[in-house]
């Protein structure tokens, strides 16, 4: 998929490259000129990608993402386990591409998210190799299906409300969650006993949320 596919810059790419392709275009005007420009070779879906039925058989995603909407097409697109995303590489505003990848100071979507997926961030792109260019670099996101995800993913929802609670209250996990189990789980997880939520990664987030989601709830 070629989410906000434009003129179709990588559309044809993929094409050439043999791929089978959806191009999501939101914009009438574009998504005409995707048909006049490839014809039949690609299915054009002219849709929000934020309101998007994605697909129901395993599909990539290859795309450079509208920088205004990036973050409601990756939430609509990451959040719901039962999406079969395998892969993605997405161009993304560089600040949020590595927010998004970084092990700390972690984020909560960077933590929701990483339950199901592994996010890399592989490249850095000049306004230069956009046209018309942008008033910002580019960061290239890697996005991975976890072969065993973090968190079941029955369990999902729970756990990003979990982890949201914890974020939302902008103090450290101690005065978030019981302090005699943040002690022991630090010792045993490797964090700090003074951390706040964004000391954690998504494996000890995870973690944390298998043993203190229950007994020890976010307020």
């Amino acid at each position: 998929m070629d989410i906000g596919a434009g003129r179709g810059a990588i559309t044809a790419e993929l094409l050439q490259r043999g791929a089978e392709v959806w191009a999501v275009e939101a914009d009438p005007m574009l998504a005409a000129v995707l048909r006049e420009r490839l014809g039949g070779g690609v299915r054009i879906v002219e849709a929000d990608a934020r309101r998007l039925n994605w697909p129901r058989r395993p599909f990539s995603v290859v795309s450079n993402l509208p920088f205004a909407g990036a973050r409601e097409i990756l939430d609509s697109l990451l959040s719901e386990p039962s999406h079969p995303l395998s892969r993605a590489e997405l161009v993304l505003q560089w600040e949020a591409a590595a927010k998004l990848a970084a092990i700390w100071p972690s984020t909560l979507l960077g933590v929701v998210w990483g339950a199901l997926y592994e996010l890399r961030l592989v490249g850095r792109l000049a306004p230069s190799a956009f046209a018309p260019p942008p008033s910002v670099d580019a960061g290239v996101l890697r996005v991975v299906r976890r072969p065993d995800p973090l968190v079941p993913t029955g369990a999902v929802a729970p756990y990003r409300n979990f982890v949201r609670r914890a974020f939302a209250a902008q103090a450290p996990l101690r005065r978030v969650l019981p302090a005699r189990t943040v002690k022991q789980l630090a010792d045993e997880l490797g964090f700090s006993p003074a951390a706040f939520p964004r000391d954690l990664d998504a494996r000890q987030w995870a973690e944390l949320f298998s043993r203190a989601g229950t007994t020890g709830r976010a307020r």
